[in-house]
């Protein structure tokens, strides 16, 4: 028997989805607790409250973007209003260049109706706390540090692109308890679920701040911190509010969420949700994933991809996109890459090779550029989708893997397979 090599956190939790009633990083041998910052043991990670009517409140009043637009019609109407006044709010809140955040930039409404909201409504769900610029060669990657009413701190990034396509980076939770080996994030462990108020309003927050700088931000990508399909209920939440057409109006295929490998929740995103898929995949072995992606231990390579056929069946005109970060002597050889095209088969998908972005701490060396383009060279004459994408916003810690900050204790790092010491031995 292996070696357990995660302790036991009580948390005392009942989550409202039934796969992680148990555990979160299942292995198979001792069933083991997502790992958690312990400074946050007394800190439930479901952090929203709700009111007699499952409305989501901050203190005493309801938190507007927590709402999905026909709650929000229900409870103005609640109140006396006409339905109307919720459409008027709406638009007010996530569209017609407003994004309003307080009761004075509330134009046009109702003076009635906007004494209400002064006394019931609370209108932000963010601090923001600051930003930072990140220089990727040509245009500016913006870092946004926001400040929860806990006091912790979660971070959002801005991806400018010359071809009029900007992106906003939003994160899902504070921290991860997946523990993927490769990603700095996963250091933390996990403090919290962020709601779909917290979620929502980083993308509010990025058409307010940067639409002057950047332009219209077009995309968004929950890539961010966190595991998103290990906050199922408030991602899929806050992407259904995303979508809506008379508010910030995203293309559900520009909203894109990822996930390492949850395949419960998986079926249930494909199921409810038309926004895009995108799979951390990262490994062509379960042994290779096993180790840098604990998760492959409870849904291996074959349950996932199988799983992906399946619902993808059920799919018109649909690609899941696989996200590959390459890491040197890990994951890039060649044999890797004819690997790779076996198990995409049947599969309508596209796939990104990612470059690694070192971290502190990080066992792992990204993979040269030379054998990148092989490796995407192998992959597009099989008949592959695939596309390369170089590090952006490393030298300030916001690209891809990078975020959160992890405190004195930290997820653990796993035991190296014997046959990849030598080539992790070499980057260090």
């Amino acid at each position: 028997m292996e070696t357990m090599w995660m302790r036991r956190v009580p948390v005392g939790l009942k989550p409202s989805f039934p796969s992680f009633s148990v555990l979160i990083l299942p292995i198979p041998f001792p069933r083991l607790k997502p790992f958690r910052s312990l400074h946050h043991r007394s800190l439930s990670i479901y952090a929203s409250s709700s009111d007699e009517n499952g409305n989501p409140i901050k203190g005493s009043k309801v938190l507007l973007k927590g709402m999905r637009y026909l709650e929000l019609q229900n409870w103005v109407q609640s109140h006396g209003y006409r339905p109307g006044q919720a459409l008027m709010l709406w638009k007010r809140l996530y569209g017609n260049n407003i994004w309003a955040h307080c009761i004075d930039e509330l134009e046009g409404l109702n003076k009635d109706f906007k004494s209400m909201l002064s006394g019931h409504a609370e209108f932000k769900a963010l601090t923001l706390k600051d930003v930072i610029n990140a220089s990727d060669g040509t245009r500016k990657r913006l870092q946004i540090l926001f400040k929860l009413d806990d006091g912790l701190v979660i971070e959002t990034v801005i991806i400018p692109c010359d071809r009029g396509r900007n992106t906003v980076c939003v994160s899902s939770q504070v921290g991860c308890a997946m523990n993927c080996q490769f990603c700095y994030t996963g250091r933390m462990g996990l403090m919290r679920h962020l709601t779909a108020a917290e979620i929502v309003e980083q993308a509010v927050y990025a058409r307010r701040l940067f639409f002057n700088e950047v332009g219209s931000i077009t995309n968004v990508v929950f890539m961010g911190m966190g595991e998103p399909f290990h906050n199922i209920d408030n991602v899929i939440k806050a992407a259904d509010i995303m979508v809506h057409d008379q508010g910030l109006h995203f293309s559900p295929r520009k909203v894109t969420v990822s996930t390492s490998g949850l395949v419960p929740q998986l079926k249930r995103f494909l199921r409810e949700s038309n926004c895009a898929l995108a799979v951390s995949l990262n490994a062509t072995t379960d042994e290779v994933r096993n180790w840098v992606m604990p998760i492959n231990r409870k849904y291996n390579l074959s349950l996932l991809l199988q799983t992906l056929r399946e619902e993808l069946g059920f799919k018109h005109n649909y690609k899941v996109l696989f996200e590959y970060v390459m890491l040197a002597g890990v994951n890039d050889s060649l044999e890797d890459a004819r690997r790779l095209i076996d198990l995409v088969q049947g599969i309508p998908c596209k796939i990104n090779l990612i470059s690694f972005n070192p971290h502190c701490g990080s066992q792992f060396k990204p993979t040269s550029d030379d054998k990148m383009i092989e490796f995407r060279n192998i992959l597009a004459e099989a008949g592959c989708i695939v596309f390369l994408r170089p590090s952006r916003g490393d030298d300030q810690m916001a690209a891809c893997g990078q975020l959160g900050k992890p405190g004195e204790v930290q997820a653990p790092l796993l035991r190296v397979p014997a046959k990849f010491r030598s080539a992790l031995a070499e980057n260090v």
